[in-house]
């Protein structure tokens, strides 16, 4: 017998109701394919530390979030984890279930430690108890389902087009017929007389299955966690309703989705109710750590020192430049970009070289050749400002929509359910050349450069000017101008690869930046720009000109954009195609040698070849960032694991450009690294799978096989080359060259920034003049780094 929702308690329907609502919050966001941004998976989490975190996630998930301690045992063998490393680690530890002293964490080291287990939902007692895989049965049934909800234009049908999430599903399986199949008789009718609202139908199943209110946050994203990939998708749809100030209610729905099949089940499996109790009972504890969790965060902080200590030794102090630069060439912060400008500087000394973000301080949206859509081209912690296109005039762009739509039409019909069969009767023979010239990398020309982008809104001088001084300030490219600046964005060139936005600029939203390249030169070229620019206290020499590039971090080739460059700087473009094509050649032939099969030679057919599962690393590796003068940094920190953003703190008036650092790169790093720890040490809760068995569904993502779960995350294979890891999961270390003081304002001013080192998620260090200065212990204040 239910319980009514109009006889709950008005106290406990707001509990539980907040605790849906908090839970949701504990699931992070998974953008789609076609605009991949990393994504730190413990953002939920980032108010608490490792160990709490790792002690939530064992309870919902069953990730483990450190390395297995044999791993940390054999760090410690070879020396890269020092007793000093562990000393420090152990006395920083709040925890007072810490090991006593170093001997006490040695003694713990040798002992295996737990492996997490996730708390039992209702449908695992269920399968324990009948012999029938329920949860696999409802991630099927739920999946088939959600991939034609959600879908994004893949499919050619959509089920309930225009219906909300839950009464789409509702409307879905009250005609599936596949729970009772399996077993569970009467679900169609359970769901037809299910509340008529996601709230109702959780307050509901939460008075049937006697969940509490302290249990009821965890057992909620116990739920979530179920449902992987599509409640993090839901999360997206959240989180970008929320920034333009709207709401979703997708992710809710999705929690009574899952709720209905545990009442469903806890109605039609007798004897369940003895255990239920105790798992409801587990999540009436508070979440805290245990021994292991604690000695475990002990460790990988010991291994985030002794990465620390290496790279303290490594930085230096070059000459810094007094005479004019040659060429600027200012690269993405990424960390493929480092190789390349390393490449640079030793080809040409003459030649200085600058780190920003990839979308170059223009927060815009951009509507390509052909069609109408706009796409965001920054990063996602921010909304576009400004709006631009590469539309022609009118005739050249309806030629391009009308062959984008012949296109989209001929691939309908190749796919439809009868029209594929006469499809591959009359043309399958056409395709068997171009499918061989694919299968051998052979396939298809370079394609042509999109039409220069310009912006929508015709910007007055004053305003052009702003936006330009503004851009160069936080780039500390105010003065000392060369007479060539090449604005180099980067992207990926792959074939047959679903995450192939993942391998372009993060900053951009996953699109690739030489649209914000285009457009940053266009804008600093521009005549009102430069004659408004000396107001700001910035004055361009007349002969330097703004040229954009493509960095294609697959190939290394380089590819400029004189889009607006007269005549009399031909000769400077020329010659500067030429260092960057020797630059490009030599990262190529170091970074074959990192990837598994590849020669110097060969690395430009594996981004054509269909079947290459490592095109490239990315950005496995990355380990630090850091926010200095380019004369204060070492050649070595350009190895491909650092972040490296130019930044002179002198020259930045109230630390407005600290605060931008602090807030937008530096954190959208932590996400990057976060999410290849993620992948590395829980694969199975936060990693992408297999790209072997991969199939794309909905647009949105993958699903290894034909169905199910999706899968957020990495692939197995961007981080490991068969025999060994790629990656090693640290912490970022982030490194800003600036006084304590102005760095410690910019956290006491955003809370949520602060959090991230507070709670150790990123660490946090203050260089002077190039080396290490002082380190920021959370609770403490400013210290010595050692």
């Amino acid at each position: 017998m239910f319980l009514k929702h109009d006889k709950i308690e008005p106290a406990r329907v707001t509990n539980l109701l907040k605790a849906a609502e908090a839970a949701a919050r504990q699931v992070p966001p998974a953008f789609p394919l076609d605009a991949t941004v990393a994504v730190n998976p413990f953002l939920g989490q980032s108010h608490e530390d490792l160990a709490h975190a790792a002690a939530r996630l064992g309870r919902v998930a069953g990730a483990r979030l450190t390395l297995p301690r044999s791993e940390y045992a054999r760090l410690i063998e070879t020396g890269e984890i020092t007793d000093a490393d562990l000393a420090a680690a152990l006395f920083d530890s709040p925890s007072p279930l810490k090991p006593v002293d170093l001997m006490g964490l040695k003694a713990q080291l040798r002992l295996p430690g737990k492996e997490p287990e996730a708390l039992p939902t209702v449908a695992d007692l269920a399968a324990r108890a009948t012999g029938t895989d329920w949860p696999g049965v409802i991630r099927r049934s739920v999946g088939l389902w959600a991939a034609g909800h959600f879908d994004r234009g893949q499919a050619l049908w959509t089920p309930a087009p225009g219906q909300g999430t839950f009464a789409a599903w509702r409307a879905w399986a009250t005609n599936d017929l596949t729970p009772e199949i399996a077993g569970l008789s009467g679900f169609c009718a359970h769901v037809a007389e299910a509340p008529d609202t996601a709230e109702r139908a959780i307050l509901r199943a939460s008075e049937t299955l006697a969940l509490t209110e302290a249990a009821a946050e965890t057992a909620f994203h116990r739920l979530y966690a179920d449902l992987g990939g599509w409640a993090q998708h839901a999360r997206w749809l959240l989180w970008t309703a929320e920034l333009d100030g709207r709401s979703d209610q997708a992710l809710t729905d999705l929690l009574a989705v899952r709720m209905i099949w545990e009442e469903a089940l806890f109605r039609h499996v007798p004897g369940l109710a003895d255990d239920w109790a105790k798992v409801v009972a587990s999540h009436e504890a508070p979440v805290e750590p245990d021994t292991d969790e604690v000695t475990d965060a002990i460790l990988q902080e010991a291994r985030e020192r002794g990465f620390q200590r290496r790279m303290a030794a490594e930085l230096a102090i070059p000459t810094g430049r007094t005479d004019r630069p040659s060429m600027q060439v200012a690269c993405c912060i990424d960390v493929r970009s480092g190789p390349l400008r390393r490449a640079l500087e030793e080809l040409d000394p003459a030649i200085d070289t600058i780190g920003f973000a990839g979308f170059f301080g223009l927060p815009v949206s951009h509507r390509a050749h052909g069609t109408d859509l706009s796409d965001p081209h920054l990063p996602a912690l921010l909304s576009p400002a400004l709006h631009a296109s590469s539309h022609l005039d009118a005739a050249p762009e309806q030629a391009a929509r009308i062959r984008a739509r012949t296109v989209r039409a001929w691939g309908r019909f190749r796919q439809a359910a009868v029209s594929s069969f006469a499809f591959v009767e009359a043309a399958g023979p056409v395709y068997v050349t171009k499918l061989v010239r694919d299968a051998l990398g052979l396939g298809g020309e370079p394609a042509e450069a999109s039409p220069a982008p310009r912006f929508d809104a015709d910007l007055s001088a004053e305003d052009k000017a702003g936006l330009a001084a503004k851009v160069l300030t936080a780039m500390s490219l105010t003065k000392g101008h060369a007479p060539l600046v090449v604005l180099l964005g980067h992207g990926a060139s792959t074939t047959n690869n679903p995450h192939e936005s993942a391998y372009h600029c993060g900053a951009c939203g996953g699109q690739a930046g030489d649209v914000s390249a285009r457009l940053l030169a266009g804008l600093l070229n521009d005549h009102e720009t430069r004659a408004g620019l000396p107001a700001h206290g910035i004055d361009i020499p007349g002969d330097t000109v703004f040229v954009a590039g493509l960095h294609d971090t697959t190939t290394d080739a380089v590819t400029l954009y004189p889009d607006d460059a007269g005549p009399e700087h031909v000769e400077k473009i020329s010659q500067a195609k030429q260092v960057l094509r020797q630059a490009g050649r030599a990262v190529a032939t170091g970074r074959a040698e990192r990837l598994p099969g590849a020669r110097a030679d060969t690395v430009v057919k594996r981004a054509l070849d269909w079947a290459e599962v490592r095109p490239e690393w990315g950005l496995a590796g990355c380990a630090a960032f850091v926010a200095a003068p380019r004369a204060h940094l070492a050649r070595n920190q350009q190895d491909g694991r650092t972040f490296l953003h130019s930044y002179d703190w002198t020259s930045d008036k109230g630390f407005a450009t600290l605060e931008l650092i602090l807030t937008a790169p530096a954190v959208v790093a932590s996400w990057i690294s976060l999410q290849y720890y993620g992948s590395a040490v829980a694969p199975e809760v936060f990693g992408g799978g297999n790209k072997l068995i991969h199939n794309v569904t909905s647009g949105i993502g993958v699903v290894e096989g034909n169905g199910g779960v999706l899968r957020a995350g990495l692939p197995k294979q961007a981080l490991h080359d068969g025999e060994k890891p790629v990656h090693d999961p640290l912490r970022l270390s982030v490194l800003i060259e600036a006084p304590e003081e102005a760095i410690q304002t910019v956290l006491d001013q955003h809370d949520e920034v602060r959090a991230l080192f507070d709670n150790g998620w990123m660490h946090l260090f203050a260089l002077k003049s190039g080396r290490l200065h002082a380190r920021y212990r959370p609770g403490k204040g400013w210290t010595s780094p050692d």
